[in-house]
């Protein structure tokens, strides 16, 4: 995972989990935690890092000499969990965020592609301290990644497969006052892609499996 901006998301999460504790002592009891039938939607700001580094091929499977890289993007995103029982929940994310593609080796560093991708995911979660103010959770599921909106650069056709992969995840509720919770999650994705550029005569088995971080605010209904 890259470090930078996942990085920077995680912390920021904290220290907002941290006042929002330091500004509503526990012993003031004003906060809800959420029960079986519960719903927690949050608004959230998620990072989206891939660490694909796969060769480019040409159709006969030669080496190119170059390799894939995708960017990273911050964008924002919604999740919708509902209680199963007090202990289990299920959530599922929805979002889209836009990824440049370059191809890269040697002296070659050069932009091929840019896509929207719509990566929604759905997890099962087990929460073992429902009851608590700081309430953590573990979960696995599966995701779907769809690209669209696709935008071929510096004379480069890339077609990208879509599929399913699976998702573990884990993270923490924090509640606030009422209501209110921060949150802050953190998913890995497995995800591969074959990409074909320029109608095959170059190609890529792209393991995506991006890191999916981020923050936001509940509220439970």
């Amino acid at each position: 995972m890259r470090p930078n901006t996942s990085a920077r998301i995680a912390a920021l999460g904290a220290g907002l989990a941290l006042a929002a504790l330091a500004a509503s002592p526990a012993a003031a009891q004003d906060w809800q935690v959420a029960r079986k039938g519960d719903w927690i939607v949050t608004g959230r700001i998620t990072d989206v890092s891939s660490g694909a580094d796969d060769a480019i091929t040409t159709a006969a499977g030669a080496a190119s000499g170059l390799n894939v890289e995708v960017g990273d993007s911050v964008m924002p995103t919604l999740g919708f969990t509902w209680f199963l029982t007090d202990n289990l929940s299920v959530e599922a994310i929805l979002g889209a965020t836009r990824h440049e593609i370059r191809a890269q080796g040697g002296t070659t560093d050069v932009a091929v592609h840019e896509t929207w991708v719509l990566p929604p995911v759905v997890t099962l979660q087990y929460r073992p301290l429902p009851e608590a103010r700081v309430s953590p959770y573990v979960g696995a599921g599966i995701n779907y990644m769809l690209f669209f909106g696709g935008d071929n650069r510096n004379g480069f056709d890339v077609e990208l497969d879509d599929g399913f992969g699976y998702a573990l995840q884990a993270g923490a509720d924090v509640a606030v006052s009422g209501p209110w919770t921060v949150n802050l999650d953190v998913k890995k994705v497995w995800f591969n892609t074959d990409a074909s550029v320029n109608g095959g005569a170059l190609k890529s088995d792209v393991d995506l499996d991006p890191w999916v971080v981020s923050v936001g605010v509940g509220r439970k209904f």
